[in-house]
């Protein structure tokens, strides 16, 4: 089928003046109405999903034998805090999973600036909410910290040697 009129780029450039290892400008031009934009977009899904990163990949809750159970004490069920875990950003330093831990027995809410960690790993935000403790509760966890890209899905990230007990989860790198 013939596209009568369809502009397509003529020109590939890049400006040499700006271009460093991590910063560059670069032209595609011209495009039909409204391509630009879908091009960049798919571009910077691309770029951003090849960016390494780090994320819990499996969690251990004490008295939680599987996702879906309540925990005694706490307003959250398991689903829910592993759910907020997916959403605290990490700096892993070295390529070595890491185990990491959090352990509160004091009402009221957690946050992941209470997580404890070696110095491999950084706490990007620490005001991530996770969960709320009431009067007489008390919330342990481990989890396990992997570096990575993109989305790792749980069935992915589940390994052997982890433990009875850990429950794998999704991840986003």
């Amino acid at each position: 089928m013939l596209w009568k009129g369809f502009q397509k780029p003529k020109r590939l450039a890049v400006d040499t003046s700006t271009l460093t290892d991590k910063y560059g400008i670069f032209w595609a031009q011209p495009f039909e109405r409204g391509f630009g934009t879908t091009i960049g977009n798919a571009l910077r899904r691309v770029l951003l999903s090849s960016i390494e990163g780090a994320a819990v990949t499996a969690v251990k809750i004490e008295g939680v034998l599987h996702e879906f159970q309540s925990i005694p004490g706490v307003v959250e069920d398991a689903t829910d805090i592993i759910l907020n875990l997916k959403q605290i950003p990490f700096k892993l330093s070295g390529d070595a999973p890491k185990a990491i831990y959090l352990r509160s027995d004091q009402p009221g809410v957690v946050t992941s600036g209470m997580i404890e960690a070696d110095a491999d790993v950084e706490v990007l935000d620490k005001d991530v909410y996770i969960a709320t403790i009431s009067e007489g509760g008390k919330l342990d966890m481990e989890m396990r910290l992997k570096r990575g890209r993109g989305y790792v899905s749980a069935d992915k990230n589940f390994e052997y040697d982890l433990g009875i007990g850990f429950i794998p989860i999704d991840s986003v790198h």
